[in-house]
């Protein structure tokens, strides 16, 4: 990973105020930054409706039954990862140190993915060098699409924008099967190559194990719907899961809007870090009780990247004092409502699949 400089600019200055702001706040208020009763309910909530669903599924006495079980067990994971796992990778999701990394390890490590790998490099590199290819862990080099202008322009990007929602569709049986484990052989669709260290390697192929066991192979056992529809069921939570999360993450730094900001010789950009995260992310309906509920705060995402230590249940609280500080340092809050960040983001896939010199568009509200 390409490890980079900042600048000072009106960013800059703009943090400050907003960490001096921030602070004011939580201490008026006399409350903690991390979570509180509210997120002890949903951590109750969303880990309770993972058994119950669970349990329903396996237990399931019709096919019907079974398939609406195991796709809501799906959603209920999903958003587990969403409000619980996110908040936890940042130690915030509760005050104690050590219950935090409980709450990822279990709710991300029994998804069958690595809480160690993905913890370690969204705080330590997409959220340092957010949309900055070499130096980014999410930006993909991925030759079925064309994420960044360093990236070769090839005749069939132009249709990228179409085929992108099929292949969308397959990002998380990608993530399960194949990402970590080319990470094991030192290759990656990421522009940075990652090495595990060998105790994470053994938990990776054990929980990979344990996913599929009672994933798949329990079910299979217990039930009499025959291994077609336990195969297919599994294939479908995954597409809805992939959709589900595509939607929510690649509209917010996949945008024509956003900027790929590329560093000089000397690996120095010429921006400060919160400029930075300012100019790669797009909110969408931050103020969306309804969202901060079901997302965990992912569509206040550029809110989020410069706060990380403070849990999503804040979000709603915090949001007025960002955007009142934003404007009064110049710097543009890209916020927007979510179809017109979709549509964004479906211009950027159009753009940089037909223009070999692809700039975002000015934002305007």
């Amino acid at each position: 990973m390409k490890k980079l400089k900042f600048s000072k600019d009106e960013g800059s200055t703009f943090y400050k105020e907003l960490n001096e702001r921030i602070e004011q706040y939580f201490s008026e208020k006399g409350i903690r930054k991390t979570g509180n009763k509210t997120m002890i309910f949903k951590i109750i909530l969303y880990f309770s409706l993972d058994i119950l669903f669970y349990g329903l599924m396996i237990t399931s006495t019709t096919t019907l039954g079974f398939y609406i079980f195991y796709l809501l067990m799906g959603l209920s994971v999903l958003l587990t990862a969403f409000n619980i796992s996110h908040d936890a990778a940042h130690g915030v999701a509760v005050k104690s140190k050590f219950w935090n990394k409980v709450l990822f390890s279990i709710s991300f490590n029994l998804q069958g993915n690595n809480a160690y790998v993905w913890g370690k490099n969204h705080n330590e590199s997409h959220h340092l060098y957010t949309n900055v290819e070499g130096s980014d862990i999410d930006v993909l080099n991925n030759p079925l699409f064309r994420m960044t202008e360093s990236q070769e322009l090839k005749w069939f990007h132009r249709y990228q924008f179409i085929y992108a929602p099929f292949l969308y569709l397959l990002y998380s049986l990608n993530w399960f099967f194949f990402r970590e484990t080319l990470m094991l052989l030192n290759y990656s669709s990421r522009t940075i190559k990652i090495e595990i260290p060998r105790n994470e390697v053994f938990k990776l192929v054990i929980y990979k194990l344990l996913y599929l066991g009672y994933m798949i192979i329990l079910p299979i056992y217990l039930l009499n719907f025959g291994w077609e529809n336990v195969l297919l069921a599994f294939l479908l939570n995954h597409f809805m899961v992939s959709l589900l999360f595509v939607g929510v993450l690649g509209v917010s730094h996949l945008s024509d809007y956003v900027e790929h900001p590329v560093s000089d010789k000397n690996n120095k950009l010429d921006m400060s870090w919160p400029k930075l995260q300012m100019c790669t992310s797009v909110d969408y309906n931050a103020d969306s009780i309804f969202f901060n509920w079901t997302l965990g705060g992912f569509n206040a995402h550029a809110l989020h990247h410069l706060l990380p230590n403070i849990c999503h249940v804040h979000y709603l609280e915090i949001l007025p004092i960002f955007r009142e500080l934003a404007q009064k340092h110049g710097l543009n809050y890209m916020e927007m409502p979510y179809r017109k960040s979709l549509a964004s983001h479906f211009r950027f896939l159009k753009g940089m699949g037909t223009q070999k010199s692809f700039k975002p568009i000015p934002f305007a509200r």
